[in-house]
Formats: structure tokens, sequence, C-alpha cells
């Protein structure tokens, strides 16, 4: 397994398309990735997903009807070795519609780990340059039930500096992942 604390390593390039099915504490589900979409986030994506960065990863930001996030590692020296390998912006090429997936962003050029499956018709976010690389084949209904209790409380600052700990203190409800497949 690569050293997730050395984010130069997983750069390999994704297949044209694959099945990514998560395991949660919600229930499982799938997004099959279509790299033409947005090559630069599904790569990100596989490398990721492929070598386990999700794992025991919680979803932190949920709001219904709008977006489940997820991206933060539970090991706060991982999160930190990711945090300035900003990606290049892909161009938006699908519309963020429900059970797309896209990576978060703070402005252009932004994208490191953070994702965000989309719940609801967020077609506003086109423009605003998030660019969907894949989608939920089965099991939405699972993603739009991951615990929404604690919508936007979750500090991203105090995740990314303490970790899990800090989120199974404060907010013990949140569902998490338990692993990614790829196939």
């Amino acid at each position: 397994m690569s050293d997730l604390k050395n984010p130069g390593s997983l750069t390999e390039q994704a297949p044209a398309t694959f099945d990514a099915k998560f395991s949660t504490t919600a229930g499982d589900f799938v997004i099959k990735v279509t790299r033409a979409w947005a090559p630069l986030g599904a790569d990100r994506f596989y490398n990721l997903a492929k070598h386990g960065y999700f794992n025991d990863a919680h979803f932190f930001r949920v709001i219904p009807g709008f977006v489940v996030q997820f991206g933060l590692h539970a090991d706060p020296a991982v999160t930190g070795a990711w945090r300035n390998q900003r990606l290049t912006d892909d161009p938006v090429t699908q519309s963020n519609k429900p059970g797309t997936i896209s990576f978060a962003t703070a402005g252009p050029g932004t994208r490191t780990t953070q994702l965000f499956i989309n719940t609801g018709n967020n077609a506003q976010l086109d423009k605003m340059g998030f660019s969907p690389f894949g989608e939920v084949t089965s099991g939405l209904d699972v993603v739009k039930k991951i615990h929404s209790g604690y919508g936007e409380q979750p500090d991203q600052g105090s995740i990314t500096a303490l970790g899990k700990p800090y989120l199974e203190k404060h907010f013990p409800k949140l569902d998490r992942i338990t692993s990614i497949t790829i196939s």
C-alpha cells in the first residue's frame, strides 16, 4: 500500500470508467466514474480511493436536498500532507444533478481531497467550476439517509487539526466510510 503521507506517489491514471463501491455505516452505494467527464478529478479520486485515503473518513457536511461532503482523512497528518496538493481545475462537462460527485473548491485551482455528492439539482454550481466526474448508479437512497442532524456544524479546521477524535467526541452520530472498493 502506498504511503498516504506522500501525495507524489499517487499519480496513476484512472481507467476510462470504473466503479467505486462505498461501504459506509449508513449502507453501501456505488459511484460510476467516467474519466472523460473530468480527467484530473477522476485520477485524483481513483488514487485516493484505491489507496485507502477515505477509509474511516466521516461525512462531515450533510445538507439534505443539497450535498453530502467528505474527504478529510481520519489522521490529521495525512490530511496535512494533502493540504497543499492542489489540483488544476477540469472544465465542467456535466451538470451537478442529483447523484453526481464533484470535488469541493474554495475558488479556482483549490481542489485537494474534499468531495461532495449532490443530493439535489445543483446546476447553479456548474458556472462556479464544480466539475462532476461520476454519478451514483446504485444506493442513492443510502446517500440520502446519511446522518444530517449536524448540518454544517463540524468545523473543518478542527477536523483538519484533530481528525477522527474531534468528530467522534463532538459529533458521534456522523456516518463514515469504512472502505471503498474499485472495480
